[in-house]
């Protein structure tokens, strides 16, 4: 009886607490009726009705007479070509991007074109493991704060992902080396990511609970490290199983654009490999650049626990006006080095054409309303952001110097845009080109005058 007037009570104090919520802030019958007349029902109205009911909203908000305009592929500055790559149902974008810029560095360096092309597989392997380390030392650093705390549940809601910056790259690549595409394929897994995801995700909230349990007890912290150090050896299992054991040792000859062979088999390991195709420490080395409008520019800014591993780097970035960005971006582009850039892909992409244009679709004027917001307040109210990372190739300039379209390399396939490349109008690229890296050695002067500031104040952001 005491249980069921129990129950009772905290029923009426819930309704008590929802009544007081949406106490003068709920849809009233009158406003409904003045919504029903504001709407309208003109006979445009009903043939718009008509028609979003069976088409797409893109298909009929398209700028067809822009759509016929050809397109203009010519480029005044662009890089060599390479093969283009495929992260299929992954999130996977940064690590191909980061991958292309290496190994067109690579080739860039041999006169003999040789080329390469890396296992993506491999260090998505390492990448996954790393991060559920990250997770789980997260929740050992923050197990005598409730469940509910922010940090806590942060963990908790985000075990594990398979997206992620350049700053993965930069960290894995030097600590597991890497190997050739052919010496370690992608795996289904590695090409759909979900369930692989998931499963490991649900496995390291069940270990983050019982690593908590053990410090709530106050058992030692050697038996609290090795039951960690267990869990983790689940983890790798699970994704050997998964992505494959990865490979330790291998043979491998090189060879040129065409295809053919020329250098004599030689064996590696997959750290040997790396320090032959790359051959520096990459931390350091990149300037990484964002574009901000709400944050001051010319200073630093750090995303806390945006890394790949618990001892790697945070996404740490220079704020930076489009203006100095572009010209970043131009003058390596023209010294021949291809960039690591991420965009808000999806917005007025046409898909089909591979183009990225604002003028793609018109959207306002198919739903009769305006949508007024600035790069700023689309940041602001997560309306826009960086959503997917591409390898820059390309830059169209003007007699003045100034660009007039850029041109991407993605990791869609060769059946995507323009045989794998996507071609964004300069206009395009200033709204929605998020985030930038290029190599400290060859920036010019104009692009980099404040990367070279030895003090920058860091400002932390979760």
């Amino acid at each position: 009886m005491r249980k069921q007037l129990t129950l009772l009570a905290w029923c009426l104090l819930s309704a008590g607490l929802c009544a007081q919520k949406t106490a003068g802030g709920g849809i009233t019958a009158a406003m409904l009726d003045q919504m029903r007349q504001s709407a309208g029902q003109t006979r445009t109205h009903r043939a718009l009705q008509n028609a979003m009911a069976g088409l797409s909203i893109d298909d009929l908000a398209k700028n067809y007479a822009s759509a016929a305009t050809p397109l203009d592929t010519r480029f005044s500055v662009e890089t060599p070509k390479q093969s283009i790559t495929d992260q299929k149902s992954s999130g996977r974008c940064w690590m191909f991007s980061g991958l292309n810029v290496l190994r067109a560095d690579f080739s860039a360096r041999h006169a003999d074109s040789l080329t390469v092309e890396f296992s993506q597989d491999y260090l998505f392997f390492y990448d996954q493991l790393e991060k559920a380390n990250l997770f789980l030392q997260g929740v050992l650093d923050t197990a005598r704060e409730p469940l509910e705390s922010e940090r806590v549940r942060f963990f908790f809601q985000h075990p594990i992902n398979d997206g992620g910056t350049f700053c993965g790259v930069a960290d894995l690549a030097p600590k597991y080396g890497l190997v050739p595409a052919s010496v370690a394929p992608e795996t289904f897994s590695a090409e759909n990511t979900a369930r692989m995801r998931a499963l490991v995700a649900s496995k390291l909230r069940e270990f983050g609970l019982q690593l908590r349990r053990m410090v709530a007890e106050k058992q030692k912290a050697e038996a609290i490290q090795a039951q960690k150090t267990r869990q983790l050896g689940e983890i790798y299992r699970l994704l050997s199983l998964a992505l494959g054991e990865p490979v330790k040792e291998f043979t491998y000859a090189f060879k040129d654009k065409d295809g053919q062979v020329r250098t004599a088999p030689q064996t590696f390991t997959p750290q040997q490999f790396y320090n032959f195709v790359v051959g520096r420490e990459l931390k350091g080395s990149f300037i990484m650049v964002m574009n901000d409008p709400r944050r001051e520019y010319h200073k630093t800014y750090e995303v806390e626990w945006d890394r790949h591993s618990y001892d790697g780097t945070n996404w740490r970035y220079l704020n930076l006006p489009m203006e100095d960005i572009e010209q970043l971006a131009i003058a390596q582009l023209t010294a021949g080095r291809k960039l690591y850039s991420s965009y808000d892909v999806g917005k007025f992409l046409d898909r089909k054409r591979g183009y990225a244009d604002l003028k793609n679709f018109d959207y306002a004027s198919l739903l009769d309303t305006s949508f007024p917001m600035d790069k700023a307040e689309r940041i602001s109210t997560f309306d826009s952001g960086s959503t997917h990372a591409m390898t820059l190739t390309a830059v169209d300039l003007d007699a003045a110097g100034k660009p007039l379209k850029w041109k991407v390399e993605n990791s869609w396939g060769t059946a995507s845009g323009q045989a794998g490349y996507l071609i964004m109008t300069a206009e395009w690229f200033r709204e929605y080109m998020f985030r930038l890296v290029g190599d400290r050695e060859g920036r010019a002067e104009a692009g980099a005058r404040h990367a070279r500031r030895p003090s920058l104040p860091i400002r932390r952001m979760i």
